[in-house]
């Protein structure tokens, strides 16, 4: 293949990444072989929409040298691992998928793939053991779980997933058929395990947060008591929308006067502004998921590192009156029985932190079918809390 064209192979994967919502903000990476000895990746640290030929950057199999300004990938070793133990594989594709990184926290993979799913992915799927984005650790443990692996998918322990295939196509495929084969592997044991009935993740979500609060009715969510927001520093004026209809309604940054009547949660929203100079958005979060991690009224602690690098190393739960004192240093905070507010200085930090909030609390709930999860080290989540704002943040934010 030549360059130009396995250069735009990348590009357009990498746009579909997002448009799957497989990946967040600059999360994940996309690679595609030219030949036995080259293969083309996407950058370290750039936003995938946008990205041009010159951006996608050549590396050598073997040695993993390139050229140019743009920097590579740091995940590039565990792609050029890829292309070096299977011959067949053209494309790879490193995903933050939601379901798949519920799994990595756990003690292993998958040992049974059954039905088409086996026939596309392989009859079981490993787990690559836990190491620091981008160091030599990670990598061994990957490559180790490469050269075992009887699948086109390595589950990254707290990290992620490593999908490939002979195309791109394929390779996205294995990554769909991954999810749904992950989301049975939680469901098939919350029923053996725990005695629970749920047949989709949604019901799971909620009977499991019964089942840990000893709970005999689920909590419901008033959607129209719910907004997302945005802070205009210069008018001085919050922007509420109503999740429920698209409804817009002003309040008064400084002096909390609004145009009509709003929900309580509202002023939160309002302190974390005031509090918190650097947001200027936020979402509330209320899916199933981090609605029953809510109603555990614990610290959550990271089980994955973009959990950690992106929301923050560990995530408090708060009354609203009280959460704005709660979220200082982080990107989020859990309100008691009612969610998450999820924070950034931009719409795509916001949107970011959201989505790595729902895979962490998925993420959460399935570790308490199999037992106590072990945590990422304290220390090591917040050296990756520091890296990322002070690099990679404003890389995806240029």
């Amino acid at each position: 293949m030549d360059v130009l064209t396995a250069k735009k192979l990348v590009i357009e994967a990498g746009e579909r990444l997002v448009e799957t919502g497989l990946i967040a903000r600059t999360w994940g990476n996309v690679s595609c072989r030219v030949d036995d000895k080259t293969f083309v990746i996407t950058p370290s640290g750039k936003p995938y929409i946008g990205l041009t030929p010159d951006d996608i950057v050549e590396v050598a199999v073997n040695t993993l040298e390139w050229g140019g300004n743009v920097k590579p990938s740091s995940e590039k070793g565990i792609h050029a691992e890829v292309y070096k133990a299977y011959p067949e594989a053209n494309f790879v594709i490193h995903t933050h998928q939601k379901v798949a990184s519920a799994i990595s926290a756990l003690s292993g993979g998958i040992e049974k793939v059954k039905g088409a799913a086996a026939e596309l992915i392989g009859s079981s799927i490993l787990m690559g053991s836990y190491g620091l984005p981008g160091t030599k650790k990670l990598r061994k443990g990957v490559t180790k779980a490469l050269k075992l692996s009887p699948s086109k998918a390595v589950i990254m322990a707290h990290h992620g997933a490593l999908c490939f295939g002979k195309d791109s196509e394929e390779a996205f495929q294995v990554a769909n058929s991954l999810e749904k084969v992950c989301a049975d592997y939680i469901l098939e044991n919350a029923k053996s395990k725990l005695g629970l009935k749920s047949d989709n993740l949604d019901d799971f979500c909620s009977e499991i947060a019964d089942k840990l609060t000893n709970s005999k009715k689920s909590v419901e969510i008033d959607t129209s008591m719910l907004y997302n927001s945005k802070c205009n520093r210069d008018s001085g004026e919050i922007v509420f929308t109503n999740e429920a209809n698209g409804s817009e309604v002003s309040m008064d940054l400084n002096s909390g006067a609004a145009q009509e009547p709003l929900a309580d949660i509202a002023k939160a929203h309002r302190d974390i502004y005031l509090a918190c100079p650097s947001f200027n958005y936020i979402i509330h979060n209320a899916s199933s998921e981090v609605v029953a991690v809510s109603r555990l009224n614990k610290t959550m602690k990271p089980l994955l590192d973009d959990f950690a690098q992106i929301c923050g190393p560990k995530i408090k739960v708060a009354s609203p009156e009280k959460c704005a004192k709660a979220i200082k240093g982080k990107n989020a905070v859990l309100i008691k029985d009612q969610g998450a507010l999820c924070c950034g200085s931009v719409e795509g930090d916001a949107q970011a932190v959201d989505m790595i909030m729902s895979k962490s609390c998925l993420t959460l709930l399935t570790t308490k079918i199999f037992g106590k999860a072990k945590a990422i080290n304290p220390i090591e989540a917040l050296l990756m809390r520091i890296v990322y704002l002070k690099k990679y943040s404003k890389q995806a934010s240029e």
